[in-house]
């Protein structure tokens, strides 16, 4: 997903509006596609086939509404704009909770490097935000994922989730200590392990 890196304060209309076209047509095009052949199965029994797929559409649905509006799409939302591609005669396919988080997942791995982009760039107030928004998924994902059957991808992504955490965190703490003159400076090899088990930053 390239649109984090497209994407500044000076083209955010226009990146968005085309980012929302393709969001539509991969909707409208694959899934529509997939829906086809799958409704009247037993397509839960089917779902590692077509799982990965499903979890890069929750992290580019979700990755967009944060762009737009800074908030969080819900699985609600999303299944949603499924039901019209749906035969109304038949179960529509819906998207299921475990591949919305391992999409979410994935999704604080965008946000981690659209905030180091955004440091980088001198729009610190942005990347403390979505600092805030990565810091309150991890916690309550933390708060869900012991609950559900185990999953070796969830334990795998809530690992990678939490070093996108820590790297936010290590960024915006350093421009916060530092001050300005720490952002020419900052890259992939920002620290990433001083402030795992600290109080938070604001």
């Amino acid at each position: 997903m390239l649109l984090y890196g497209r994407l500044s304060k000076d083209n955010k209309e226009e990146v968005l509006e085309k980012a929302g076209k393709d969001l539509e047509a991969v909707r409208d095009q694959h899934f529509a596609r997939l829906m086809k052949e799958l409704q009247g199965t037993d397509f839960w029994k089917l779902r590692r086939a077509y799982s990965p797929g499903v979890q890069e559409y929750v992290e580019a649905a979700t990755f967009y509404k944060f762009c737009l509006s800074g908030t969080l799409c819900t699985l609600d939302e999303i299944n949603t704009t499924l039901v019209p591609l749906s035969d109304p005669s038949l179960e529509p396919l819906q998207i299921n909770i475990l591949d919305y988080i391992l999409g979410l997942a994935d999704l604080t791995g965008e946000l981690m490097r659209m905030a180091i982009g955004r440091i980088s760039d001198g729009e610190i107030e942005f990347a403390q935000r979505i600092c805030q928004f990565v810091r309150q998924i991890h916690r309550e994902l933390m708060l869900v994922v012991p609950k559900m059957d185990d999953s070796y991808d969830m334990k795998s992504k809530m690992e990678v989730m939490l070093q996108s955490v820590i790297k936010i965190e290590n960024a915006c703490f350093s421009v916060h200590v530092r001050g300005l003159e720490y952002i020419p400076l900052l890259g992939d090899n920002a620290p990433t392990s001083y402030l795992l088990g600290a109080a938070d930053v604001e």
